[in-house]
C-alpha cells in the first residue's frame, strides 16, 4: 500500500512539474509577444519594429510560393550538415575510447574547429568547391564540437562496476564500448544533439549569406533587407527560427523513441 502511494505521488509530482514548466514556457512566449507589441507601437527605432500582425500578415501574402522552397532548401542543407558534423563528432569521441592516444590530438582539433572563425573559412571553401558546400560544411562546423564534447563525457560517465564485469569476462575496449559505454552515453549524446540542430540551422544560414547560391532563407532573408521590406525580413526571421526549432523537437522525440530514460533523467 505504501508503495503504491508512493508511486501515485511520485507520478502526480511530475505531471505538475512537467505542467508547470509547460506554463511557464506559455508565460514566457506570451510576455515575449506583448513586449514585441509594445516595441513595435511605441515606434522604437524608427519604427523599424512591425508589429506580430504586420508580420503575420505578410508571411500569409508572400505564403508557401515564397517560404516553401526557402525554407525546404536550408532545411536541406543545415541536415546534410548535421548528419557529417555529427558522425565525424561521433566517431572521433568512438575512436578516442578505443585509442586513448589520439585524444591530445582529437581535443586540439575540436578547440580549432571552435575557436575559429567560420565566416572567414566559408568564403574560402566558396572559393574552392562552390555551390552548396559553404551552406553544408558550417552546419557541419557549428555541430561538431558540441557534439563531440557531449559524446566523450557521456562515454566516459559509463558504469565503472559495469566495465569491470566485461573486463572479468575477457571482454576487451570493444566490447566494453558498445555493451555499456554506449548505452551510458545516450543521455549526453542527445541533449548534444538537441544543440546541434538548431546549431546547423544557423550554419547553412551563414553559409548562404556568403553567396554562391540562388534560394534558400539566408539568400531570401538578404533580399528582404536589400529592399528594406521590414516585415517580409522579420518572417524570414521567425521562419529560421521555426527551422531551429523544429530540428530541435525532431530531436527530442527521436531521444525518447531510441532512450526512453533520457527524457526521465532531464525531469528529475
Amino acid at each position: 500500500m505504501t508503495t503504491s502511494v508512493t508511486g501515485v505521488r511520485s507520478a502526480l509530482g511530475g505531471r505538475l512539474l512537467i505542467g508547470g514548466a509547460r506554463f511557464a514556457g506559455a508565460l514566457g512566449v506570451t510576455a515575449l509577444i506583448v513586449c514585441w507589441w509594445v516595441l513595435a507601437a511605441a515606434g522604437v527605432a524608427g519604427g523599424t519594429v512591425p508589429t506580430p500582425w504586420q508580420v503575420l500578415s505578410t508571411m500569409w501574402s508572400d505564403g508557401w510560393a515564397l517560404y516553401g522552397p526557402n525554407f525546404q532548401v536550408t532545411a536541406g542543407g543545415a541536415l546534410r550538415g548535421f548528419l557529417w558534423g555529427n558522425a565525424l563528432a561521433i566517431g572521433i569521441a568512438v575512436a578516442i575510447m578505443l585509442v586513448p592516444r589520439v585524444e591530445p590530438l582529437a581535443t586540439q582539433l575540436a578547440i580549432l574547429s571552435y575557436c575559429t572563425p567560420l565566416v572567414a573559412l566559408g568564403p574560402i571553401i566558396l572559393v574552392v568547391f562552390g555551390g552548396r558546400t559553404p551552406t553544408v560544411f558550417l552546419a557541419a562546423m557549428y555541430c561538431f564540437f558540441t557534439t563531440m564534447v557531449g559524446a566523450v563525457s557521456g562515454l566516459r560517465s559509463a558504469d565503472l562496476a559495469s566495465l569491470d564485469l566485461v573486463r572479468a569476462y575477457g571482454g576487451g575496449r570493444w566490447q566494453q564500448l558498445y555493451r555499456v559505454q554506449v548505452v551510458a552515453a545516450l543521455p549526453n549524446t542527445f541533449a548534444a544533439l538537441k544543440i546541434a540542430a538548431p546549431s546547423a540551422v544557423l550554419g547553412a544560414i551563414i553559409g548562404e549569406y556568403l553567396g554562391g547560391v540562388d534560394s534558400g532563407i539566408g539568400v531570401a532573408l538578404t533580399a528582404a533587407q536589400t529592399a528594406y521590406n521590414v516585415p517580409r525580413t522579420w518572417g524570414m526571421a521567425l521562419a529560421a527560427a521555426a527551422l531551429a526549432g523544429l530540428g530541435y523537437v525532431l530531436i527530442a522525440l527521436l531521444a525518447r523513441v531510441v532512450a526512453p530514460w533520457t527524457s526521465a533523467e532531464e525531469k528529475r
